[in-house]
């Protein structure tokens, strides 16, 4: 059948430079992700200075802006995951792009200079549509790069995409400490008082260009990658099966790829099949009783894992801010620049020593190891960490010493290293793996909306729980709640390993078209490569 063997071909085809190009093209939209969540940080120790007197910016407007960043991301993947498969991937991935960009500038644009109000309103604002466009790229990229791929190498290739998330993360921190130390040194480090409308602040005038600068950086990597963007075909996979064009999707990978093609079928052959090929999948809708039927199970344990695992890498993420202080200074002490430069600096260690290595021990054996066992591993190995860290935090943590904090940081850079090498970067594969070309994109976007609605329960729940009543008296989280929140954390992770071994079905070596058949052999277990035998589409 004509689109079997141009799939087919896409199965068995040799890695080559289209790959690798795909690869950059599709993660920039991840590396922007990286940029916003870990340069947001800095920026608010930097607006607490400039616009709150010094003060740290209060638990109802910090949780605020994390959450309603979090919230377009969530709505951006359901609504952008729905228009892949209604529209096409790559007619609408431009898009994604282009909101990206626009608000990543839209955020440094902020109005107003003088009113605190105002200008977190403003902030809010482009950081929600910010995250409508980083939302659809989610399932868009791994929707992509997965029709894209070979059978052999696909866990690598979207492991792959996912790590440009290590490189946003690096140059966010770097980013910001650049910016920092430039715009400190040409004002000489002063703390000079600047008043404003109503307003007395411990920071010179150019600190409110400085966070601005930073917020727009990140948009310049994302908005080069826009002409190659929108020169991408559209996925031999989504052209030969729900648009029933083989011959389309034939055209336009041997236009961007070397493909080799079995012999085409004999015309006398292919006139009498070709009106009975459709795709199985247009024989049940979403969320139809044959759809929850076949793929239910996938569904839930997909949108768990996401949820499960984001509640840990979201709050951990937040915590770097929150626990770690290397300065010699009181945080409340230093300058504008400094207390940027401190929490980037702390990121940019945890990144280079712990998030990327893990992103690319993924890489390297995802089609080796699997999917599950990964996974499985990867959340087990962080509850144990947890717990490591959460039972002896009160001595960890006992008067802030310096000794107590880098002996402190080894062990929690490991959850970043067991994340990634495990929950964080599985969870963006497998529902690109399990689900069939028409609902591929969407049941993406579900799971990663359920995974960014875990994202706001871990950080808004967390900033609630261990904020101090008077934050004077210590700058850091209360020491009690901090404990309980980490023993939390490793009950989560407890519960992603029993989500993963007991619903979580493994893609490794399995074609896509598996997902195509109407019927799933009821003797099929997990962790095989044949969980499911690919019938005759009638």
């Amino acid at each position: 059948m004509p689109p079997l063997r141009v799939l087919s071909a896409l199965d068995a085809a040799r890695i080559q430079w289209y790959h690798f190009k795909a690869i950059i093209v599709a993660g920039m939209g991840l590396f922007t992700d990286a940029y916003d969540l870990f340069c947001i940080a800095p920026v608010l120790k930097m607006i607490s200075k400039i616009y709150y007197d010094n003060q740290p910016v209060g638990t109802a407007v910090l949780s605020t802006s994390y959450a309603i960043a979090l919230l377009g991301t969530a709505l951006g993947q359901l609504i952008f995951g729905y228009l892949g498969d209604r529209v096409g991937r790559t007619r609408v991935y431009g898009l994604c792009l282009l909101i990206m960009v626009l608000s990543s500038f839209g955020c440094g644009f902020s109005v107003c200079t003088t009113r605190r109000s105002c200008v977190m309103a403003s902030l809010g604002f482009f950081r929600f549509v910010l995250g409508l466009g980083i939302g659809g790229d989610y399932p868009l990229s791994a929707t992509i790069m997965s029709e894209f791929a070979n059978k052999k190498t696909r866990g690598a290739f979207i492991a792959a995409v996912f790590s440009m998330q290590g490189l946003g993360i690096l140059m966010s921190s770097a980013v910001t400490m650049a910016v920092c130390k430039a715009f400190k040194n040409a004002g000489e480090g002063s703390l000079e008082i600047t008043r404003a409308p109503g307003i007395e602040t411990l920071a010179p005038a150019e600190a409110d260009i400085a966070w601005r600068l930073i917020l727009m950086i990140g948009a310049l990597p994302a908005a080069l990658t826009f002409y190659w963007r929108m020169l991408m075909p559209e996925t031999a996979r989504y052209t030969a099966l729900v648009e029933n064009n083989a011959t389309q999707a034939t055209k336009d990978m041997q236009r961007v790829m070397s493909v080799t093609m079995t012999p085409p079928i004999p015309e006398e052959d292919s006139s009498s099949e070709t009106p009975q090929q459709q795709p199985s999948s247009s024989s049940y809708k979403l969320f139809s009783r044959r759809f929850l039927s076949l793929h239910g199970r996938d569904l839930f344990a997909a949108s768990a894992n996401w949820f499960l695992v984001d509640v840990v890498f979201y709050t951990s993420n937040l915590l770097l801010a929150q626990i770690f202080n290397f300065s010699n200074k009181h945080p409340n002490s230093t300058n504008v620049y400094d207390s940027a430069f401190e929490v980037a600096k702390v990121a940019a260690i945890v990144a280079a020593c712990s998030t990327i290595p893990g992103y690319w021990f993924t890489v390297y054996f995802i089609d080796r190891v699997g999917r599950v066992k990964i996974q499985i591993m990867g959340f087990f190995i962080m509850a144990l960490v947890y717990l490591a860290a959460g039972i002896p935090y009160s001595w960890y943590r006992s008067k802030h010493e310096k000794s107590n904090d880098k002996g402190f940081m080894v062990l929690y850079g490991l959850i970043f290293f067991f994340s990634n090498f495990g929950p964080n970067t599985t969870t963006f594969i497998i529902p690109a793996e399990l689900f069939p070309t028409r609902f591929r994109s969407t049941c993406h976007g579900i799971s990663g909306a359920a995974g960014k609605l875990g994202a706001i329960v871990g950080i808004v729940g967390f900033l609630w729980a261990t904020k101090h009543k008077h934050y004077e008296e210590d700058v850091f989280p209360d020491v009690k709640r901090v404990r309980i929140a980490f023993l939390i954390l490793g009950g989560v992770c407890i519960a992603g390993v029993l989500v993963t071994y007991f619903f979580t079905r493994e893609t490794m070596g399995r074609s896509l078209e598996d997902n195509e058949e109407d019927e799933i052999s009821p003797t099929s277990t997990a962790g095989t490569s044949s969980v499911n035998v690919l019938l005759p589409r009638q």
